[in-house]
């Protein structure tokens, strides 16, 4: 399933001793935590890409305080994954959703980001998922027709490598935020919707839309961890207790579009 993301090689990878192999002698060890790092140098453009050990904490302490609950069940509901989908998520982040998935229905999870920190985590919480560095904005490192579901979460947006990894029968859920999203700190933003429909019309067909918005009365310390998460600059004095919003647009799409082969 894995393949090697060595330039010109794309042979498939395979487990021998903590380490995932290729026919060609490409090695890549898996981490103490469970992870395996198969980011190319070329497909990074800093030392430490992605999110910071600080904003995947931030992301986690909002998670185990219950804000994104209501994101989570509405995620399940739409995508509605089964104990048969192998599901992808492209831009895990610290694997909350799809660990969580994963943990509820027995599904098997495989999920990349480009953040190191990020994966451990992931992988420190969720061992029974697949979690791989990488940079999804380039190739993913399966082979095609892979998953039955793959799940990209205010994360990567790759619509012709989602089409390549993605089977036939299989179905692809983008989350983006809302326009309401975080208001209170952030003020209103544009609706994403027919930009995100229109990037991924050649390759996929629409097949739902449904906002999910909740909101939450936030301590001083769960405000400043939004910030962290979605890089604002930290204010010189904490904020007081906020009424926070947080919403998401969900687009359920079916393998398809204009640019497909069926």
């Amino acid at each position: 399933m894995l393949i090697c993301p060595v330039r010109g090689c794309q042979q498939a990878l395979a487990p021998a001793d903590h380490r995932l192999l290729c026919p060609r002698g490409h090695s890549f060890d898996v981490a103490r935590t469970g992870y395996t790092n198969l980011l190319q140098p070329q497909d990074r453009r800093s030392k430490n890409p992605g999110d910071t050990a600080a904003a995947v904490a931030a992301r986690r302490r909002l998670h185990d305080r219950g804000f994104t609950a209501p994101l989570l069940e509405a995620i399940a509901t739409l995508a509605a994954p089964t104990a048969h989908d192998i599901v992808l998520d492209a831009g895990c982040g610290d694997g909350f959703y799809l660990g969580s998935l994963a943990q509820r229905l027995s599904c098997q999870g495989h999920g990349v980001d480009i953040s190191v920190p990020a994966v451990d985590a992931a992988a420190r919480r969720y061992p029974s998922c697949q979690w791989i560095v990488a940079n999804a904005d380039r190739q993913i490192p399966y082979a095609n027709a892979t998953f039955s579901l793959v799940l990209s979460i205010t994360a990567r947006m790759n619509a012709p490598e989602f089409h390549r990894v993605l089977r036939p029968d299989g179905r692809l859920l983008v989350a983006i935020p809302a326009p309401e999203d975080f208001i209170e700190l952030r003020g209103a933003t544009r609706d994403r919707v027919e930009r995100t429909v229109e990037t991924f019309r050649r390759h996929f067909n629409l097949l739902a839309h449904h906002r999910v918005t909740t909101a939450a009365d936030l301590d001083p310390a769960s405000v400043l961890d939004i910030l962290l998460a979605i890089y604002r600059p930290l204010q010189s004095t904490p904020p007081t207790a906020t009424h926070v919003t947080f919403s998401l647009d969900l687009l359920l799409f079916a393998y398809g579009g204009e640019g497909a082969t069926i």
